[in-house]
């Protein structure tokens, strides 16, 4: 899940010049419950849904849109699906003209730059207005959505990274699967094994271990806590990634990548389009529940592992993706009914067929998501739950976006061979900081 943004600098020229929607400080409290609304009246109204997926994924969003009308018959949803880009490019431009959806998807880390905005309603209200709500939640992911006057967006689902495994070039190898306990070091150790040149031609076609080094969520954050760092601090206001334990972090991959051999440099790994796993080219590989539909048809054995433990113990990251409501929306309180239904027992088990991630609804998830095949084969859901119990929640906070790139778009002449490890991540932190002095 690379996300290379940086729609939010256009985001915030186009509310700067569309003078449309109304600016509201961050935290600033909003209106209570309406009192009277067009569904409320018995008129017909109509919601706008937008997320980002994959085509096939209107068909189960339109399951969900169809099965909140049952139950709120005046209330019909427009459901709009588009791919990661073309959503957040749709969205800031209805923004800018004044027309944003009613109910939208939101990324976890993405989400206090709109609220920021005074963009997004409290949700508060109308949890209050619910007691229980929340307590089937899984509380990881929902923290990341709390404020200090509430909630203005809540978890839909969430990921957990587990580290994905072929399982036929480990049984040709002779290496024994990866279990509870395992390291970093075995992982190392592994990788090297695994790594072969298959057709004596002096290049190697099967690495044994590969990641995403550019965003931190697949494999390095978790590096960097295992080996007992940390990525920025409690305060955001200062990037941690060059202090020296997780420097040992780093240094870890840049020696399997140009001493061991055993992991792909990025300009090889580009060659797969970033993805080496799927057409089996990689032994090891950190990844999230989302990629399973297209693993499923992958014409080899795999299954799923717990995450390695490092000097500072296991640590994996969670993120999710979420609902927000539009402050602008003319049928608040019809939003939020569908929020409610699609974060309900039903909504959360048809979310669950598409395969992407772990519902947040605690009850869905230990019996639905654990009993789920995809593409007709059997997954070990277990793992991406377990895995909740070490996870580190991915940091949220203002300019998160603007850091990412920073830290992503520095880093990555590292990992191409083109830039020294050391000096390099000295310059990438005096710019990821200068990027929280400037947000924050």
């Amino acid at each position: 899940m690379k996300k290379h943004l940086v729609i939010l600098v256009v985001f915030a020229l186009a509310l700067a010049a569309c003078g449309a929607q109304p600016t509201q400080a961050p935290g600033a409290s909003t209106s209570p419950l309406p009192s009277t609304t067009q569904a409320a009246a018995g008129e017909p109204v109509e919601l706008t849904f937008m997320a980002w997926g994959a085509p096939e994924e209107l068909d189960v969003w339109q399951q969900i849109a169809d099965g909140f009308h049952a139950i709120n018959p005046n209330t019909t949803v427009k459901m709009d699906v588009s791919d990661w880009d073309s959503y957040w490019t749709k969205l800031d431009t209805l923004y800018a003209g004044g027309t944003p959806p009613d109910v939208f998807a939101m990324d976890a880390p993405m989400y206090l730059d709109w609220q920021s905005r005074g963009v997004l309603l409290n949700l508060q209200p109308y949890i209050d207005a619910t007691p229980g709500f929340l307590d089937g939640f899984y509380p990881e992911p929902l923290k990341g959505y709390k404020l200090a006057d509430g909630y203005y967006g809540l978890p839909r689902d969430f990921q957990t990274i587990v580290m994905f495994y072929n399982k036929d070039m480990l049984d040709a190898a002779g290496v024994a699967y990866p279990q509870q306990g395992w390291t970093w070091d075995d992982l190392r150790a592994m990788a090297k094994t695994l790594a072969l040149d298959t057709n004596g031609d002096g290049k190697t076609e099967q690495w044994g271990f590969s990641c995403d080094l550019w965003d931190m969520e697949l494999c390095w954050s978790e590096a960097i806590w295992s080996y007992g760092g940390d990525v920025i601090s409690a305060d955001y206001t200062k990037t941690l990634i060059g202090e020296p334990m997780a420097r040992q972090a780093w240094q870890m991959f840049w020696d399997m990548i140009f001493t061991d051999k055993s992991m792909p440099d990025t300009i090889v790994a580009s060659e797969f389009g970033g993805d080496l796993f799927q057409p089996g080219a990689v032994a090891l590989y950190p990844m999230g529940h989302w990629a399973i539909p297209g693993y499923a048809g992958s014409g080899f054995n795999w299954d799923v592992a717990p995450m390695p433990s490092g000097p500072g113990g296991q640590v994996t990251s969670v993120n999710s993706a979420g609902f927000v409501v539009a402050q602008a929306s003319k049928h608040p309180e019809a939003a939020w009914e569908f929020v409610k239904y699609a974060l309900s027992a039903d909504g959360q088990t048809r979310l669950t067929e598409l395969g992407l991630a772990i519902p947040v609804l605690r009850s869905v998830a230990e019996s639905t998501f654990l009993e789920q095949q995809v593409g007709g084969r059997s997954i070990n859901q277990r793992v991406f739950l377990d895995a909740v119990a070490y996870a580190h929640l991915k940091p949220i906070f203002k300019g998160y976006t603007l850091w990412a790139d920073a830290v992503g778009n520095g880093i990555a002449p590292i990992w191409s061979g083109e830039a020294e490890l050391g000096p390099t991540l000295d310059l990438v932190v005096v710019d990821a900081d200068k990027v929280l002095a400037e947000e924050n």
